[in-house]
C-alpha cells in the first residue's frame, strides 16, 4: 500500500529523538489520506534478555531507577527487569544482547535463543526489542556487573526463584512488557529448555 512522505523533520535532537512527518498514505478503500501529522520517537532499536540461572533455577533480574514510571507512578519506580540495553550502530543485536549481560549482571555467555523481536509502542516511537533467552551457570559469572557508571547506572543485580517469579507474573507484581513477555514465554516453553539441557549433559 502506497505512502506519501512529504515532509520530516526533527523537532528533538538529544538523547532521544523525535521527529515529525506530513504525509498521506492508502486507506483500505483504495482512496488517499488527508495530509496528516505524524511524529516518531526515535530513541533507536534495542534487545532484551531472560537470563536463566540453571544451578540455583532463578532468574536474574536488574532492579533500578527508571524516571519515566516515577512520573507517572512514584511507587513502581524501581522496576524489576530482564537484562536490557540500546543497539549501537552497525552492531548485531546478539552481539549487544551478550554485552548487556555483561555488563548488568557480570554473566558471561556465549550462546542465546533467540525468543521474537517487537515493537514497543507502534503508534509512538519506531523502538523494536530483540529478544532472547540465556541459559547460565554459577561459574559463568565472571564480572562485577552493576551497570556502567559512567552512564549513571546504578543497577542492583537479583536473582529470584522461578516459582516466586511466576507467583508475581499472576500477581500483577511485574509491570514491565519486555519482562512479561519473555516469563510468559518462558512459562509455556519451559519443558522444552529443560530436554534441550538434558541432550547437551
Amino acid at each position: 500500500m502506497k505512502v506519501i512522505i512529504k515532509k520530516v523533520r526533527r523537532i528533538f535532537d538529544d538523547f532521544f529523538k523525535i521527529d515529525e512527518a506530513l504525509l498521506q498514505y492508502e486507506k483500505f478503500d483504495g482512496t488517499m489520506s488527508p495530509e496528516l501529522r505524524r511524529l516518531n520517537f526515535n530513541r533507536g532499536n534495542s534487545v532484551a534478555v531472560l537470563v536463566y540461572n540453571q544451578n540455583q533455577n532463578s532468574f536474574i533480574f536488574t532492579k533500578q531507577f527508571r524516571y519515566p514510571v516515577y512520573a507517572s507512578d512514584p511507587q513502581q519506580a524501581w522496576m524489576f527487569e530482564i537484562i536490557a540495553g540500546m543497539i549501537e550502530d552497525g552492531q548485531e543485536p546478539e552481539k549487544c544482547a551478550i554485552r548487556e549481560i555483561a555488563e548488568e549482571t557480570g554473566y558471561q555467555v556465549d550462546n542465546l535463543t533467540d525468543i521474537s523481536r517487537f515493537f514497543v509502542s507502534p503508534g509512538g516511537t519506531s523502538e523494536k526489542i530483540f529478544l532472547f533467552f540465556a541459559a547460565v551457570r554459577d561459574i559463568d559469572a565472571k564480572f562485577a556487573g552493576g551497570g556502567l557508571a559512567a552512564e549513571g547506572e546504578d543497577i542492583q543485580v537479583v536473582q529470584i526463584p522461578v516459582p516466586d517469579v511466576m507467583k508475581m507474573l499472576k500477581n500483577g507484581e511485574i509491570q514491565d512488557a519486555k519482562t512479561i513477555i519473555a516469563l510468559q514465554w518462558f512459562e509455556k516453553s519451559f519443558k522444552e529448555i529443560q530436554n534441550k539441557q538434558k541432550k547437551l549433559k
